[in-house]
C-alpha cells in the first residue's frame, strides 16, 4: 500500500488491462494508496514463478492483484484477504469472470487458512508486516517467496528509524527462515524479498 500510489498510474500507457481497470476502481472509490507502477512490474515477474499458488494480504482495490493475475501461469491459484467489506465487494466484482481467484474479507490473518503459498505478498494496513508479522513457515512452501513493499531505501547498515535501529526492517532481512535482500524499486522506494530456506 503506497500513499498516492493510485496517482502513480496518471499518463501510463501499456498497462496490462486489468491494471488499467483496477486503477479506474481505486480512482472511483477515491482510494490512493495503491502498490505504485514500480512495485506492480516487480510483482507481475515474481508471479510469472508461481507454479501453484498465490497469496496476498491488503487487496485494496485489486491494483497489485491485476498485476499478479496478468501474468500468473494457467490453473495457479490466488487469494487475497482485505478487511474493508466495501472494497471486496467491488473488487470481487472486477474479478468476477476469473478463474481461480478468491477475494475474501477480514483480517490478514485469515491468509493462514489458505496456504502454504509459493509467492505471498504481504501488503496493505493489515500490519502482517509488523508485531506480530507473518510466518514464512508456515505461509510459504520451501523456497517460496515473501514480498514486504514500501520501505523507504536503506542508506546505512543498521537500518534507523527515528534515531533507532529499524526492528520491522532488520526482521526480515535477518530472519532466520528466509534469504532476503532489499531492492530499491525507486530514489523513495524498497521492497524485501525473501526466500524461504528449504
Amino acid at each position: 500500500m503506497s500513499i498516492s500510489g493510485t496517482d502513480a498510474y496518471a499518463g501510463l500507457v501499456g498497462l496490462p488491462d486489468l491494471v488499467v481497470e483496477a486503477v479506474d476502481l481505486a480512482r472511483g472509490l477515491g482510494f490512493p494508496s495503491s502498490c505504485r507502477p514500480e512495485q506492480g512490474r516487480l510483482l507481475h515477474a515474481l508471479a510469472s514463478g508461481a507454479s501453484d499458488s498465490i497469496g496476498e494480504t491488503g487487496t485494496g482495490c485489486g491494483v497489485g492483484l491485476a498485476w499478479m493475475i496478468s501474468a500468473r501461469r494457467p490453473g495457479t491459484r490466488v487469494v487475497s484477504v482485505e478487511r474493508d467489506e466495501r472494497r471486496v465487494e467491488e473488487v470481487s466484482k472486477l474479478f468476477a469472470g476469473i478463474r481461480d481467484v478468491e477475494i475474501l474479507c477480514g483480517d490478514w490473518t485469515g491468509i493462514y487458512e489458505h496456504g502454504p503459498f509459493d509467492l505471498l505478498v504481504v501488503d496493505g494496513g493489515g500490519n502482517g508486516k509488523k508485531t506480530p508479522p507473518a510466518d514464512p513457515e508456515r505461509l510459504l512452501r520451501p523456497t517460496g517467496t515473501i514480498v514486504i513493499d514500501d520501505f523507504t531505501p536503506m542508506t546505512q547498515w543498521p537500518p534507523l528509524i527515528g534515531g533507532e535501529p529499524d526492528s520491522a526492517r532488520l526482521g526480515w532481512l535477518e530472519h532466520p527462515a528466509l534469504l532476503s535482500s532489499e531492492v530499491r524499486l525507486a530514489d523513495d522506494l524498497s521492497t524485501i524479498i525473501g526466500t524461504r530456506r528449504p
